[in-house]
């Protein structure tokens, strides 16, 4: 099909070689010979009248034109598969869908066990794959690898979608129920003195406490261990005198399962705000407009 003189099909091609700036690895992507790429890369060329994807040294880089090209073209093809997918009624009982949900371990726990179990009730063709977000959260989201995202509200003010606030929550201190050097308070100057176990996350496992808590008062904590992710976090409290800082609604389900307690802090912590975020091009639609609203749900009944 050709639109403008312009052959749609080259699309998809365009895409590929966009993204991967290699000929044979955007053929594997499309599933189509590699002398078919280089033939769909020459007639690309000569209708943009550039080169689009130029050698530099062993590699190849694109193009201003090229590098200008990136962004519409992904959007159109989103809207494209969006467009093809929207079914004009949605019924959640019949209906069969598969979502991408990216989340932290701690957002799982507490609002999308309770939202899988309700999607199982009402829409049983519906499947979530939820995954803890990776370093490339933010291409991974551009390139529509990823249908929902949960995540503190000031990593998702990068994305240019569409979100909303889903939940908040406050920060409390975690140790072992037989720790009996903490009572049941920690004044800032006795939380600095415990020896701390820290979750660190990201591509450079930067410390996300730290993040507010030593512009405020200009000292590090004394960290005898980290993880990737909270779930590990009681088991590195538990027969120790170490001291977790996380969410109380995280914190609360350990304490109930486990040999820990909650141990409040007397000093100010910024409270948690989770935001709900998707991509523009599935704004409006039906399925993933009713997925949101379950999200919601859960995230209000919260105790």
């Amino acid at each position: 099909m050709r639109l403008e003189r312009f052959d749609l099909n080259l699309l998809v091609v365009l895409d590929a070689l966009l993204e991967e700036r290699n000929v044979t690895r955007a053929s594997e992507r499309v599933h189509i010979g590699q002398s078919a790429a280089s033939g769909a890369l020459a007639r690309l060329r000569e209708y943009f009248g550039d080169e689009l994807l130029v050698p530099v040294g062993r590699r190849l880089e694109l193009t201003p034109l090229a590098q200008s090209l990136v962004a519409p073209v992904r959007d159109t093809l989103l809207r494209a598969r969006a467009t093809i997918a929207l079914k004009p009624a949605f019924d959640p009982a019949t209906a069969e869908r598969r979502f991408n949900v990216c989340a932290s371990d701690y957002v799982t726990t507490v609002v999308l066990a309770t939202a899988v179990r309700r999607i199982a009730a009402l829409a049983p063709g519906l499947a979530l794959d939820i995954r803890s977000p990776p370093k490339n959260i933010v291409e991974l989201f551009e390139r529509g690898g990823i249908d929902l995202l949960v995540m503190p509200e000031q990593y998702a003010q990068q994305l240019n979608h569409p979100r909303e606030r889903l939940f908040e929550d406050s920060h409390v201190c975690l140790v072992c129920a037989d720790n009996h050097a903490v009572g049941s308070t920690l004044s800032l100057a006795e939380y600095m003195a415990q020896s701390h176990v820290a979750v660190r996350f990201g591509e450079t496992l930067s410390l996300a406490l730290e993040e507010w808590f030593l512009p405020r008062h200009d000292k590090p904590r004394r960290l005898e261990c980290s993880v990737d992710n909270f779930a590990t976090l009681p088991l590195l409290v538990m027969g120790t005198q170490r001291v977790a800082t996380l969410h109380r609604r995280m914190a609360a389900h350990f304490s109930k399962h486990l040999p820990l307690r909650i141990v409040e802090p007397l000093f100010d912590m910024p409270p948690l705000v989770e935001t709900l975020a998707w991509p523009r091009y599935l704004d409006g639609d039906p399925a993933h407009l009713w997925l949101r609203q379950v999200l919601r749900q859960c995230a209000d009944e919260l105790a």
